[in-house]
């Protein structure tokens, strides 16, 4: 009996694990389609990563960013064509949701980046910011990005404990199911005889 309730429990972990996506890596190796850091306007596509070398060496963050802070931005211009023209970047506080853009954190000026890569450093506090970079040109471009600077995200937080834990109940129930079948009692009975 110890044995199959062993089994079972195997069961349910790998079935719980195989079903949370949440579980794999989430950002090694993505495809831009998928990345959740790439932002596309159009076939244009820019890839926006931020750093904190004074609390993780090589963690890499996109939007929520674990404490305040020195924070290194680099945005990566992966359409080529946007190398040629002027392309700035902007932080502003709040998620702009009200309108008001009061206070710009930093500010990099449109300009040439030919080797495609834009970089900075600003210090960020506690709460929402909002990324914005543009790209001028014949055909102007703007992305956005919202940063939560060491902000819980209760939905990211309920789906990594809900789902798993809603997967085991269901296993369980399963599981209390299957023990109480009467199949099960006939097939331990003549497995015993």
């Amino acid at each position: 009996m110890i044995k199959q309730m062993t089994r079972v429990g195997s069961m349910v972990l790998l079935l719980v694990a195989a079903l949370y996506p949440g579980a794999a890596v989430a950002h090694e190796g993505a495809d831009l389609e998928v990345d959740p850091c790439v932002r596309w306007v159009g076939e244009s596509a820019v890839h926006f990563s931020t750093y904190q070398p004074q609390y993780e060496l090589k963690a890499q963050y996109c939007t929520d960013i674990p404490k305040t802070g020195e924070t290194f931005l680099v945005v990566d211009l992966v359409d080529p064509a946007l190398r040629n023209v002027p392309v700035g970047l902007r932080i502003v506080k709040g998620n702009g949701s009200n309108g008001a853009e009061t206070q710009t954190v930093a500010d990099w000026r449109p300009s040439h980046h030919p080797t495609g890569v834009v970089s900075g450093e600003a210090t960020l506090g506690e709460g929402l910011y909002r990324v914005i970079i543009t790209a001028e040109g014949r055909n102007p471009s703007r992305y956005q990005y919202l940063l939560r600077v060491q902000m819980i995200d209760y939905q990211k937080l309920l789906n990594s404990v809900a789902v798993p834990l809603l997967g085991v109940l269901l296993m369980a129930w399963l599981g209390y199911k299957l023990v109480r079948s009467k199949w099960l009692r006939n097939w331990w009975a003549v497995l015993r005889s």
